[in-house]
């Protein structure tokens, strides 16, 4: 790690901020799973942790102009992007005041003022999306990134490979960002892929590649950076496969018969919250009382988030078909 903070020249408040983003997806997303088992929030419900160092990293190297287009597990993502907390929150819980209105949830989440362009509970789905808005802005002629994430299993579907292509042709300005954690929900990247090697596919259409260590927030930090600048440069698009793990299950309604307590236990050692802190420790970055002092601050965004949602009001039944039918408002 510290090859990649030298490379970056990190300062001390630059590390503090990656430290500080990735506490407040790791405690959001613990209370949520609270949340979720008391039956406040409902659905479906996907986790981050353990891969908060990618949304982290990534964004960090991005700009307010940026496009994000995520996955269905992207309350993390939605956070460290700018959308509040509050709002993500009350998503959740189905409330107005939601990012989306209360309709979208877990898996929608949305919000066009942070050009955050969701959310997609369909794997792969938001991949021809990117194109297109990495397009516009690229007919614009306006120097802006579309940033798309999604996870090894979107490998296996056709507009994977038709996006790549259209991007190496046209010379789109987006980022492609992997989040491998090695299981296309229930089922090992090996058993599903004849070639498991997610990067070596963005070659294969002539796409700049590369891997990181998803469990190491400035490695990520590193690689995006650099992708960002040649994108940004003109020079088309760039593919990162992080190769990460989630310590939780792929939903709340997995079993998890498919992996080991001491698979999951020995990639725990990687964590990689506890991983920057140990490093920061170790060169003296980190004063002793910077963790309690960041854990505190983001407790009172996550308990107002949750006071917030518990607070908004539903959508009323008279208005169910808003946005819904061409010139509806209700």
């Amino acid at each position: 790690m510290n090859e990649h903070a030298a490379k970056l020249h990190l300062s001390r408040d630059s590390l503090l901020a990656l430290l500080h983003q990735m506490l407040r997806v790791r405690r959001f997303e613990e209370k949520c799973d609270e949340l979720y088992q008391s039956e406040k929030i409902r659905g479906f419900l996907h986790l981050d942790i353990g891969e908060e160092a990618i949304c982290t990293g990534v964004m960090a190297a991005l700009t307010p102009e940026d496009a994000i287009v995520a996955t269905y597990r992207e309350h993390g993502h939605a956070l460290v992007r700018g959308v509040p907390a509050t709002a993500i929150m009350a998503e959740m819980f189905g409330k107005r005041e939601g990012c989306s209105r209360g309709r979208g949830g877990s898996m929608h989440l949305f919000s066009a003022a942070h050009r955050f362009y969701g959310g997609y509970a369909i794997v792969g789905g938001g991949l021809p999306l990117a194109a297109g808005i990495a397009l516009a802005d690229k007919m614009r002629g306006e120097r802006k990134i579309t940033c798309c994430f999604f996870g090894e299993g979107a490998a296996a579907e056709g507009e994977f490979h038709e996006t790549l292509n259209l991007a190496v042709l046209w010379k789109l300005p987006i980022l492609f960002v992997c989040e491998n954690n090695l299981y296309a929900m229930g089922t090992r990247l090996e058993l599903s892929e004849s070639e498991p090697d997610i990067h070596s596919k963005a070659q294969a259409y002539r796409m700049p590649s590369e891997i990181v260590d998803g469990m190491d927030v400035v490695a990520v930090n590193a690689a995006a950076v650099r992708a960002a600048t040649d994108i940004r440069e003109g020079q088309g698009p760039r593919f990162i496969e992080c190769r990460t793990y989630r310590f939780r299950a792929h939903s709340m309604f997995d079993p998890q018969l498919y992996r080991t307590k001491a698979e999951v236990e020995e990639w725990k050692k990687r964590d990689p919250i506890p991983r920057l802190i140990e490093w920061m420790q170790s060169t003296g970055m980190l004063h002793p009382d910077d963790v309690s002092a960041i854990e505190d601050r983001v407790a009172a965004e996550v308990n107002e988030a949750v006071a917030f949602a518990e607070a908004s009001e539903w959508e009323p039944i008279d208005e169910l078909t808003a946005h819904v039918y061409a010139g509806a408002t209700r």
